[in-house]
């Protein structure tokens, strides 16, 4: 094996890797705001909300739903066949052997690319929970302290 395969066995593995490990963030990301949609809704439904604290919790509420649409998003299923298993599931063994040893490095390429986007979703998703968390602690204040 030359140290180009070499090289590129290795950029490969790594980008399959990084895929991971986003999809492994995001489904914890999922469970907590899932968890935090939960949690706010048993507590808020049992509490007197003022109108601030409503307007306020509502839109963190919001941001919390956007959060886990976009976390869905980038682990939802690719099956168009450009790359893994539903494009090899339509070649023979062969065929197989002949994509990889010489579209290597185009699948490097196009993994990295849902790399990138799946780390974006995630990225935004983490942000949209940080502020709906924010203006959750936010309607909390305002019912605890009795705003009206």
């Amino acid at each position: 094996m030359s140290a180009t395969d070499r090289n590129l066995t290795a950029a490969h593995a790594e980008v399959k890797a990084e895929i991971t490990r986003t999809d492994t963030k995001t489904a914890l990301l999922l469970a907590f705001v899932g968890a935090l949609l939960a949690g706010t809704w048993t507590v808020a439904r049992d509490v007197p909300l003022t109108v601030p604290a409503l307007v306020v919790g509502s839109l963190g509420l919001a941001l919390l739903v956007g959060a886990a649409g976009l976390l869905l998003r980038s682990v939802r299923p690719n099956l168009s066949g450009r790359h893994g298993f539903p494009l090899w599931a339509t070649l023979t063994a062969d065929e197989i052997s002949d994509a990889v040893a010489r579209d290597l490095a185009a699948d490097i390429a196009g993994l990295s690319r849902l790399a990138v986007a799946k780390f974006t979703s995630l990225r935004r998703a983490v942000d949209l929970t940080l502020s709906g968390g924010a203006l959750l602690i936010l309607a909390a204040l305002l019912t605890a302290g009795g705003a009206r």
